[in-house]
């Protein structure tokens, strides 16, 4: 019943479902990542702001791309019959997997502005922080508040039917 009634059944919901947890994702996990690099304060927000649109378009980029491996990972993890929970939490785990790996180099390019080979280099010190802070942010917000949202749109759309 909650695969049916919390994950998209359309394109259009697939669209909404992503829209919902990347803007929600890039806002709260670009800002945090920044500030623990950076320090917590109010100009290193503001210079986030400027470059979150192009982390957002990347992010959805990466959404795309790595939909189809995260899910073949989730399977070979999960078994059929498996709770609602553990296969959602697996997919976290195997979504956040992927994004991280890309997004600590990619985000780093944006976010400094210049494609240098530093956040190669300095990947293994930066993922572990950047993959906890984004499996905890998409875990315990983003993708409860985008499956609330898909739930209430399938009960208000199975209510008309």
């Amino acid at each position: 019943m909650d695969f049916h009634m919390k994950l998209p059944r359309s394109k259009p919901e697939f669209a909404l479902f992503i829209a919902i947890i990347s803007i929600l994702s890039v806002n709260i996990i670009a800002p945090l990542i920044t500030c623990f690099e950076f320090g917590f304060h109010l100009a290193v927000w503001a210079d986030v702001l400027k470059v979150i649109p192009f982390i957002w378009l990347c992010v959805v980029a990466l959404v795309l791309i790595t939909y189809k491996p995260s899910e073949w990972l989730t399977h070979k993890v999960v078994a059929e019959g498996d709770s609602f929970r553990s296969v959602i939490t697996i997919n976290i785990l195997c979504t956040v997997l992927f994004m991280s790996i890309f997004l600590t180099v990619i985000g780093t390019w944006i976010g400094s502005r210049s494609f240098t080979a530093e956040p190669i280099r300095l990947f293994f010190f930066k993922w572990p922080r950047n993959y906890a802070i984004s499996f905890a942010v998409e875990a315990l917000f983003a993708q409860p508040i985008a499956r609330a949202a898909l739930y209430k749109l399938h009960k208000a759309k199975d209510k008309q039917v």
